[in-house]
């Protein structure tokens, strides 16, 4: 089973997108630019995400 782990490696600001594409098996990339777009329509995307920031713990440097 897949946790939901911030990555240590691949990420751009906070590692959320990178956290959801892991556990999803999607690309990164995929993810980052479904928000960008989720961002060109009204609503709550900047604080999910800085929610999911503070909620989604980092990666450990031993799960590496």
């Amino acid at each position: 089973m897949n946790t939901l782990y911030r990555p240590i490696n691949g990420r751009i600001i906070g590692g959320v997108c990178a956290a959801l594409a892991q556990r999803f098996g999607w690309s990164p990339t995929t993810v980052r630019i479904l928000f960008l777009l989720s961002c060109l329509l009204p609503g709550p995307q900047f604080i999910a995400y800085i929610a999911l920031w503070i909620l989604i713990p980092s990666e450990s440097p031993a799960r590496v």
